[in-house]
């Protein structure tokens, strides 16, 4: 074997050593018991309203944007114990879950600022969706992804290292946590890592949530669209408070 080809090898053997030890890392801290730390990357309505439902349930919480002192003067949720402001580098540089809940359209923003060492192995939830910057068609909102392809699947192929999980993007951040109807409402999920989607699933029975696997990333571009069908009671309608509910009918 020529040297150059040895340390190709030996490069590809460590980082696949460091990804192995940071999956085992995780796995133990939920087998001990103890709260993950939670990164929130994104500060407007449904990263502050994730930041505090983990908060509230006992998980450390860092919550990253661009003005992370701007952040910390402006919000009273940053006064939480549990809850700290940080930069979107430092959010990914601390947290060992990461919740991506920013606006579709600039979310490769801010994981590139996180860099990629800082996302691989990490479970990544996946909140956003592909909505366009052009407003809704008689209520129907405009994607910019095509119909075989979703905005999950492009982070994948951009950030293969992380362990992507879609979730939190089809109801309106009103009812992320605790949602109060008389049943638990079905969330929708997607990836390719199976214990990935165990560990969000557990997050999700934890916010009141029932969820439902709906197999890999790629079937995310059936997910993404549930966007468009939640917000048209509320273009047309005005009506906002309600969310999705597989019912299943057990043959006997």
């Amino acid at each position: 074997m020529r040297s150059t080809e040895f340390i190709s090898v030996l490069f590809f053997v460590q980082i696949f050593g460091i990804l192995r030890d940071c999956v085992e890392d995780t796995e133990a801290v939920m087998a001990e018991g103890k709260k993950k730390h939670i990164g929130i990357l994104g500060a407007r309505v449904v990263g502050k309203t994730l930041a505090l439902g983990f908060a509230n349930k006992g998980y450390p919480v860092t919550i990253g944007n661009r003005d992370s002192i701007a952040l910390k003067e402006s919000w009273e949720g940053a006064k939480h114990p549990n809850i700290a402001c940080e930069s979107y580098f430092k959010t990914a540089e601390q947290a060992q879950l990461l919740v991506l809940a920013v606006p579709g359209r600039v979310a490769a923003a801010p994981l590139t600022e996180c860099e990629i060492v800082h996302l691989n192995a990490k479970i990544i939830i996946d909140a956003t969706n592909p909505i366009s910057e052009h407003g809704p068609d008689k209520g129907v909102l405009r994607l910019f992804t095509e119909f075989n392809s979703s905005l999950m699947e492009q982070f994948q192929r951009r950030f293969p290292g992380a362990r992507w999980v879609k979730a939190f993007n089809s109801v309106g951040s009103a009812y992320m946590v605790d949602p109060p109807f008389d049943t638990r409402p079905t969330m929708f999920i997607c990836g390719n890592d199976p214990r990935a989607k165990a560990e969000v699933s557990k997050l999700l029975d934890e916010f009141g949530w029932d969820a439902e696997d709906m197999g890999p990333a790629s079937s995310a571009r059936a997910i993404e669209p549930l966007c468009m069908l939640w917000c048209l009671p509320g273009f047309l309608e005005n009506k906002w408070n309600h969310a999705f509910k597989l019912l299943k009918h057990e043959s006997k």
